[in-house]
């Protein structure tokens, strides 16, 4: 089983030895390369990934939404998101995302229990956030998001049935997707230490929000782990041993 992660930057990527350990677990003779993929050579590369065999491959910043173009067919999760994290070659490319699994997983996880009416707020109206507030509602959460944008706000809510964010009566679980050392207002920082939990969909060095907010925050390897997890099983349930 051939795969790899493509994006721009990969280097700090840690789904490479993440997945050689599934790879291992699942005794299956495969590999997976980290591969530097400049946004405006995304669907070419996909392509030729294809032609050269791959089984499957991760898509990370910033190609998951020009990755759609590359794909014969998209799931619900990659329609809904608008973007795609993971993809299978076979007769067709298809493309999928597990974005919004690994959210939820990473939450329950913590929580020990479902996020089924758990108020939760996203920051951010990306392509993660957009695979966040879908897995979100349709676990019967209640959702608030934040972002600089009203129309991508209007449109989150309108897509997703979110809320705009209640800075009078902050949610207690907060989900962000904002960019590394995102600059944030004082008011939102302020209803940001109300939450219970804070987790940051960044990991490493690039996850910085706790410096920011000067708390505790868990950072996205939990989440990282766990949309992993949901990529390889999609593989996994296509793949036919020779």
């Amino acid at each position: 089983m051939k795969l790899a992660i493509i994006g721009d930057p990969v280097d700090h990527s840690r789904s490479p030895r993440i997945h050689r350990e599934f790879l291992r677990e699942a005794h299956i003779d495969g590999s997976y390369d980290a591969i530097r993929v400049p946004l405006v050579n995304c669907v070419e590369v996909i392509r030729r990934m294809r032609i050269d065999d791959y089984f499957g491959c991760n898509v990370t910043t910033p190609l998951k939404e020009e990755a759609v173009r590359a794909c014969d067919v998209l799931t619900d999760h990659a329609q809904r998101a608008g973007a795609v994290n993971t993809i299978l070659f076979g007769m067709e490319i298809l493309g999928t995302n597990t974005d919004g699994i690994g959210a939820r997983i990473a939450l329950e996880t913590l929580l020990d229990e479902p996020v089924a009416l758990k108020r939760i707020g996203v920051l951010g109206t990306g392509s993660t956030a957009r695979a966040i507030l879908a897995e979100l509602s349709d676990n019967d959460a209640y959702t608030y998001v934040w972002g600089r944008s009203p129309e991508r706000i209007a449109s989150c809510c309108n897509d997703f049935g979110a809320k705009l964010w209640p800075f009078d009566n902050p949610p207690e679980l907060l989900i962000s997707t904002l960019p590394p050392n995102t600059r944030l207002e004082d008011e939102l920082i302020a209803s940001c230490l109300w939450a219970d939990i804070v987790m940051d969909a960044n990991y490493g060095e690039r996850s910085t929000l706790s410096r920011r907010l000067e708390r505790e925050v868990v950072d996205g390897a939990l989440m990282l782990e766990a949309q992993a997890r949901a990529s390889f099983d999609f593989w996994l349930s296509h793949y036919e041993p020779n």
